[in-house]
Protein backbone atom coordinates (compact mmCIF):
# COMPACT_ATOMS: atom_id res chain seq x y z
CA UNK A 1 0.00 0.00 0.00
CA UNK A 2 1.35 3.06 -0.68
CA UNK A 3 1.84 5.92 2.05
CA UNK A 4 2.02 9.71 1.42
CA UNK A 5 3.97 10.63 4.20
CA UNK A 6 8.14 10.94 3.95
CA UNK A 7 10.64 11.03 6.55
CA UNK A 8 14.17 12.52 5.50
CA UNK A 9 15.80 9.58 7.63
CA UNK A 10 13.58 7.20 5.59
CA UNK A 11 14.43 9.28 2.22
CA UNK A 12 17.94 8.84 2.60
CA UNK A 13 17.79 5.29 3.43
CA UNK A 14 16.23 4.65 0.13
CA UNK A 15 18.76 6.73 -2.15
CA UNK A 16 21.93 4.92 -0.03
CA UNK A 17 20.40 1.36 -1.21
CA UNK A 18 18.72 2.60 -4.59
CA UNK A 19 22.25 1.46 -6.50
CA UNK A 20 22.36 -1.66 -5.87
CA UNK A 21 18.44 -2.15 -5.87
CA UNK A 22 17.86 -0.88 -9.40
CA UNK A 23 20.73 -2.46 -10.93
CA UNK A 24 19.15 -6.01 -9.22
CA UNK A 25 15.33 -5.05 -10.86
CA UNK A 26 17.28 -4.15 -14.07
CA UNK A 27 19.10 -7.69 -14.39
CA UNK A 28 15.26 -9.26 -13.88
CA UNK A 29 13.23 -7.52 -16.36
CA UNK A 30 13.00 -9.16 -19.65
CA UNK A 31 13.20 -6.91 -23.16
CA UNK A 32 10.74 -8.92 -25.51
CA UNK A 33 10.58 -9.02 -29.51
CA UNK A 34 8.29 -6.41 -30.83
CA UNK A 35 4.73 -7.71 -31.92
CA UNK A 36 4.26 -8.99 -35.51
CA UNK A 37 1.63 -6.89 -36.40
CA UNK A 38 1.11 -3.25 -35.70
CA UNK A 39 -1.31 -0.75 -36.26
CA UNK A 40 -1.28 1.32 -39.56
CA UNK A 41 0.28 4.67 -38.51
CA UNK A 42 -2.32 6.74 -40.50
CA UNK A 43 -5.14 4.77 -38.43
CA UNK A 44 -3.18 5.31 -35.00
CA UNK A 45 -5.48 7.63 -32.77
CA UNK A 46 -2.47 8.28 -30.72
CA UNK A 47 -3.79 7.81 -27.45
CA UNK A 48 -3.16 4.34 -25.63
CA UNK A 49 -3.74 3.49 -21.79
CA UNK A 50 -2.20 0.84 -19.71
CA UNK A 51 -2.68 -0.64 -16.19
CA UNK A 52 -0.09 -2.52 -14.06
CA UNK A 53 0.91 -1.51 -10.99
CA UNK A 54 1.05 1.89 -9.31
CA UNK A 55 0.62 4.52 -12.16
CA UNK A 56 3.48 6.57 -10.21
CA UNK A 57 5.92 4.40 -12.14
CA UNK A 58 4.03 3.67 -15.12
CA UNK A 59 4.03 7.39 -15.79
CA UNK A 60 7.26 7.85 -14.62
CA UNK A 61 8.52 5.64 -17.14
CA UNK A 62 6.67 6.26 -20.52
CA UNK A 63 6.89 10.57 -19.87
CA UNK A 64 10.94 9.44 -20.62
CA UNK A 65 10.34 7.97 -23.91
CA UNK A 66 10.65 9.85 -26.93
CA UNK A 67 7.56 10.30 -29.12
CA UNK A 68 5.54 10.38 -25.64
CA UNK A 69 3.30 13.58 -25.99
CA UNK A 70 1.91 13.43 -22.34
CA UNK A 71 1.22 11.14 -19.42
CA UNK A 72 -1.67 11.15 -16.91
CA UNK A 73 -2.25 8.95 -14.08
CA UNK A 74 -5.83 8.13 -13.37
CA UNK A 75 -8.52 5.52 -13.37
CA UNK A 76 -9.74 3.09 -15.62
CA UNK A 77 -12.55 -0.24 -15.71
CA UNK A 78 -15.29 1.95 -13.20
CA UNK A 79 -17.76 4.39 -13.17
CA UNK A 80 -17.28 8.33 -12.35
CA UNK A 81 -18.76 8.27 -9.25
CA UNK A 82 -16.23 5.77 -7.94
CA UNK A 83 -12.73 7.18 -9.88
CA UNK A 84 -11.42 8.21 -6.47
CA UNK A 85 -8.41 7.13 -5.03
CA UNK A 86 -9.60 6.53 -1.41
CA UNK A 87 -12.26 4.29 -3.08
CA UNK A 88 -10.19 3.00 -5.52
CA UNK A 89 -7.90 1.21 -3.11
CA UNK A 90 -10.92 -1.30 -1.50
CA UNK A 91 -10.59 -3.23 -4.79
CA UNK A 92 -13.90 -3.00 -5.32
CA UNK A 93 -14.66 -0.40 -7.90
CA UNK A 94 -13.48 -2.46 -10.94
CA UNK A 95 -10.82 0.49 -11.55
CA UNK A 96 -7.33 -0.30 -12.08
CA UNK A 97 -4.70 2.36 -11.43
CA UNK A 98 -3.64 3.74 -15.17
CA UNK A 99 -2.15 5.88 -17.57
CA UNK A 100 -3.53 7.85 -20.42
CA UNK A 101 -0.53 8.22 -22.92
CA UNK A 102 -0.97 10.79 -25.90
CA UNK A 103 1.81 9.77 -28.18
CA UNK A 104 2.75 11.16 -31.99
CA UNK A 105 2.41 8.26 -34.20
CA UNK A 106 4.55 9.06 -36.70
CA UNK A 107 7.26 9.30 -34.03
CA UNK A 108 6.14 5.88 -32.21
CA UNK A 109 4.07 3.21 -32.59
CA UNK A 110 1.51 1.66 -30.56
CA UNK A 111 3.75 -1.52 -30.85
CA UNK A 112 6.55 0.24 -29.79
CA UNK A 113 4.52 1.34 -26.51
CA UNK A 114 3.25 -1.73 -26.22
CA UNK A 115 7.12 -3.50 -25.71
CA UNK A 116 7.94 -0.91 -23.37
CA UNK A 117 5.19 -2.06 -20.95
CA UNK A 118 5.67 -5.44 -21.22
CA UNK A 119 9.31 -4.94 -20.93
CA UNK A 120 10.05 -2.54 -17.96
CA UNK A 121 6.87 -0.80 -17.20
CA UNK A 122 5.03 -4.21 -15.64
CA UNK A 123 5.64 -8.04 -14.98
CA UNK A 124 2.80 -9.31 -16.72
CA UNK A 125 3.00 -12.63 -15.21
CA UNK A 126 1.22 -10.98 -12.27
CA UNK A 127 -2.16 -11.68 -11.41
CA UNK A 128 -3.60 -8.50 -9.50
CA UNK A 129 -0.73 -7.86 -8.11
CA UNK A 130 2.46 -5.79 -8.84
CA UNK A 131 5.59 -5.32 -5.93
CA UNK A 132 4.33 -4.73 -2.77
CA UNK A 133 0.70 -3.83 -3.94
CA UNK A 134 -2.13 -5.96 -4.08
CA UNK A 135 -5.63 -5.82 -5.53
CA UNK A 136 -7.67 -5.80 -9.13
CA UNK A 137 -6.74 -1.89 -8.75
CA UNK A 138 -2.78 -2.91 -9.67
CA UNK A 139 -3.89 -5.75 -12.50
CA UNK A 140 -2.34 -5.39 -15.78
CA UNK A 141 -4.82 -4.35 -18.02
CA UNK A 142 -4.80 -2.68 -21.94
CA UNK A 143 -7.70 -0.75 -21.98
CA UNK A 144 -7.99 -0.79 -26.03
CA UNK A 145 -9.04 2.58 -27.89
CA UNK A 146 -10.23 0.94 -30.57
CA UNK A 147 -11.30 -2.27 -32.23
CA UNK A 148 -7.59 -2.22 -33.74
CA UNK A 149 -5.91 -1.65 -30.22
CA UNK A 150 -7.76 -4.73 -28.82
CA UNK A 151 -6.80 -6.82 -31.99
CA UNK A 152 -2.90 -5.89 -31.79
CA UNK A 153 -2.54 -6.54 -27.87
CA UNK A 154 -4.85 -9.41 -28.33
CA UNK A 155 -2.28 -11.37 -31.11
CA UNK A 156 0.89 -9.73 -28.94
CA UNK A 157 -0.20 -11.22 -25.71
CA UNK A 158 -0.70 -14.73 -27.91
CA UNK A 159 2.92 -14.36 -29.43
CA UNK A 160 4.41 -13.73 -26.14
CA UNK A 161 2.84 -16.90 -24.62
CA UNK A 162 3.56 -18.78 -27.70
CA UNK A 163 6.90 -17.86 -27.44
CA UNK A 164 7.63 -18.23 -24.07
CA UNK A 165 9.06 -15.21 -23.87
CA UNK A 166 8.18 -15.02 -20.19
CA UNK A 167 8.89 -18.34 -17.40
CA UNK A 168 5.04 -17.41 -16.49
CA UNK A 169 2.51 -17.00 -18.82
CA UNK A 170 0.85 -13.63 -19.52
CA UNK A 171 -1.87 -13.09 -17.28
CA UNK A 172 -2.66 -8.93 -18.85
CA UNK A 173 -6.16 -8.47 -19.66
CA UNK A 174 -7.41 -6.30 -22.69
CA UNK A 175 -10.66 -4.23 -21.81
CA UNK A 176 -12.45 -2.09 -24.74
CA UNK A 177 -14.72 0.53 -24.04
CA UNK A 178 -14.00 1.39 -20.92
CA UNK A 179 -13.72 5.04 -20.27
CA UNK A 180 -10.28 6.91 -18.34
CA UNK A 181 -10.96 9.27 -15.27
CA UNK A 182 -7.59 11.42 -14.09
CA UNK A 183 -6.34 10.72 -10.92
CA UNK A 184 -6.51 13.84 -7.97
CA UNK A 185 -3.27 16.32 -8.65
CA UNK A 186 -1.24 15.56 -5.82
CA UNK A 187 -0.91 11.67 -8.12
CA UNK A 188 0.17 14.10 -11.48
CA UNK A 189 4.37 13.80 -12.18
CA UNK A 190 4.44 12.06 -9.42
CA UNK A 191 7.90 10.22 -9.97
CA UNK A 192 9.89 13.36 -11.22
CA UNK A 193 8.73 15.56 -8.63
CA UNK A 194 9.53 13.14 -5.94
CA UNK A 195 12.49 11.22 -6.93
CA UNK A 196 13.78 10.32 -3.33
CA UNK A 197 10.02 9.12 -2.15
CA UNK A 198 10.88 5.71 -0.87
CA UNK A 199 8.14 4.12 -2.15
CA UNK A 200 9.50 5.14 -6.08
CA UNK A 201 13.41 4.78 -4.76
CA UNK A 202 12.54 0.75 -4.71
CA UNK A 203 9.93 0.09 -7.07
CA UNK A 204 9.97 2.65 -9.90
CA UNK A 205 13.19 4.74 -10.48
CA UNK A 206 14.48 0.90 -11.57
CA UNK A 207 11.61 0.62 -14.53
CA UNK A 208 13.56 3.80 -15.41
CA UNK A 209 16.77 2.94 -15.26
CA UNK A 210 15.34 -0.37 -17.09
CA UNK A 211 14.28 1.82 -19.84
CA UNK A 212 17.23 3.71 -20.10
CA UNK A 213 19.30 0.88 -20.23
CA UNK A 214 17.33 -1.29 -22.69
CA UNK A 215 15.79 1.07 -24.82
CA UNK A 216 18.21 3.66 -25.38
CA UNK A 217 17.61 5.01 -28.99
CA UNK A 218 13.79 5.71 -27.09
CA UNK A 219 15.06 7.07 -23.52
CA UNK A 220 15.00 10.90 -23.14
CA UNK A 221 16.52 12.09 -20.42
CA UNK A 222 14.24 15.19 -19.30
CA UNK A 223 10.94 13.57 -18.71
CA UNK A 224 7.76 14.88 -20.03
CA UNK A 225 5.95 16.76 -18.07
Amino acid sequence: MKTLTLSAVAAAAAVTAFAGHASGAAEAMRVVRAPAFELPAATARGVAVFAGGCFWGLEGVFEHVAGVKSVTSGYAGGAAATAHYEIVGTSLTGHAEAVRIVYDPAKISFGTLLRVYFSVATDPTQLNHQEPDDGTQYRGTVFAQSPAQAEVTTKYIAQLNATKAFAQPVVTTVESGKPFYAAEGYHQNFLARNPTYPYIVYNDLPKVTALKRFFPTLYRDKPMA
